[in-house]
């Protein structure tokens, strides 16, 4: 069981990975990872494992990956390995072990086993479901701007959004909604910003059919 965590950290998105302490593959980053036991379900046991790097209560959306079964993926015996795909909202400050840490997922250190091949596909399945569904819910702070909503996006897609289509789409779509409030003007001064909030705080599809794609 595998489990590829991802969050905004600083902007950039990032992967949760622990350095191994042990061959194979000593001293390389791996995903936090562990075996299955009998009387274990799946989410049973990455919730298991998960929890020992990360506070799970922290994680706001965990859904199956994908499974790998080449035969030599693991140089000891042949290994199956199924992954989960977890996000962390951006404001969450997890506290870590010493042997755990948020790697942007665009400068990868060295990695164990194939767990780059279950990183690549964690983030694919975010970008595409951030075209046709909310899950920008499970990235993003309880209550932001628009342009933090869009940093936030951005960071997640690997490029820039703009931020009067952003709001469109979504308030088009009812995937968030202004809370009432106004936020404080920042150090620059301009016009007081509308607060949101997602409208729902659980996966679902708002369009089908939608793509987002980069700038041309």
């Amino acid at each position: 069981m595998l489990a590829v965590v991802l969050s905004v950290r600083d902007g950039r998105l990032s992967v949760l990975l622990w350095k191994r302490a042990r061959n194979p593959y000593r001293g390389r980053w791996s995903l936090p990872c562990g075996g299955v036991e009998p009387t274990q379900r799946l989410r049973e046991a990455i919730t298991a494992h998960l929890a020992r790097k990360v506070d799970v209560r922290e994680v706001a959306h965990l859904e199956q990956l994908a499974t790998h079964s080449a035969i030599d993926r693991d140089p000891r015996e042949r290994v199956l390995a199924t992954a989960y795909l977890g996000l962390v909202p951006s404001d969450v400050q997890p506290e870590l072990p010493a042997d755990t840490a948020w790697y942007p997922v665009d400068d990868l250190p060295d990695t164990a086993f194939d767990h780059h091949h279950f990183i690549d596909a964690a983030v694919g399945r975010l970008r595409a479901k951030l075209s046709y569904t909310n899950i920008g819910f499970a990235l993003a702070p309880r209550e932001f701007t628009i342009s933090e909503l869009r940093d936030l996006i951005g960071a997640a897609l690997g490029y820039e959004l703009g931020a009067t289509n952003l709001t469109r789409v979504l308030t088009r779509r009812h995937v968030i909604d202004p809370t009432g409030r106004i936020a404080r003007p920042g150090q620059s001064g301009g016009r007081p910003a509308t607060v949101y909030k997602f409208a729902a705080r659980e996966l679902t599809v708002t369009d089908p059919f939608a793509v987002l794609r980069p700038p041309r």
